[in-house]
């Protein structure tokens, strides 16, 4: 479903090309998950943004569900990432303006056709993430665990089949981010997305099928990193 293959990235500088990530493959199946680790700055992010086409690679191909986001112009791109890609940031990014029903809704306002169903789903991953009693409640209102579990909601709400996590625990306490973490989990299991998860937490790395380490531009397995 998810092919990665001899992607490369580097940009330019008054020093030469800087090489942030060399000769990186992967290939996933619904319902695979691996976590990537490694030193700050070691090009983790950068990854993340160009598996979900938000940056292109220097060279290199990914397809998901066979298509190549990026031969695609730029509104069927962003329509392409809006259907088939649920991004998790450390930041949860939540319009402050906004409810948590509002919130998990977003990603369904780019389409007119966006109606009953759609609300039925956002409330009903509204009550999986544990929120429903604050449903109509703003982000101001929330502790920093409850407005990640509103961010997790709305990357499900398209059901994609890919879905980025970077730091999503990152900010939290240690008891907000072990309840983040099993959600996550569960719903990536009950909903066999696609799940690749940055994080400089090992134990959270230890939890997902596969474990990479991304050093020096290079993506490798763990010795042992397949559960």
């Amino acid at each position: 479903m998810l092919e990665v293959q001899h992607v490369s990235k580097s940009y330019p500088t008054p020093a030469g090309d800087l090489q942030v990530l060399h000769d990186i493959n992967l290939s996933l199946q619904r319902g695979d998950s691996i976590s990537i680790v490694g030193p700050s700055g070691s090009g983790k992010s950068t990854l993340l943004y160009i598996l979900g086409a938000l940056e292109p690679p220097t060279s290199g191909i990914i397809r998901l569900d066979g298509q190549n986001p990026l031969d695609l112009e730029d509104r069927q791109l962003s329509l392409f990432r809006n259907r088939k890609i649920g991004f998790v940031f450390q930041e949860h990014h939540l319009l402050p303006q906004c409810d948590v029903l509002e919130n998990v809704l977003i990603p369904t306002l780019v389409e007119p056709q966006a109606g009953a169903a759609e609300r039925q789903r956002a409330i009903d991953l509204i009550g999986q993430v544990g929120l429903e009693p604050r449903i109509h409640h703003r982000p101001h209102q929330l502790s920093g665990g409850e407005k990640q579990r509103v961010a997790l909601a709305r990357a499900l709400i398209r059901e994609p089949g890919l879905l980025l996590c970077d730091e999503p625990t990152g900010n939290l306490d240690h008891d907000s981010s072990e309840a983040v973490a099993g959600l996550l989990l569960e719903l990536h299991k009950r909903q066999r997305t696609v799940l690749i998860l940055v994080t400089h937490n090992l134990d959270l790395a230890a939890r997902l099928k596969f474990r990479y380490r991304l050093s020096d531009g290079k993506l490798q397995l763990f010795p042992g990193g397949g559960n």
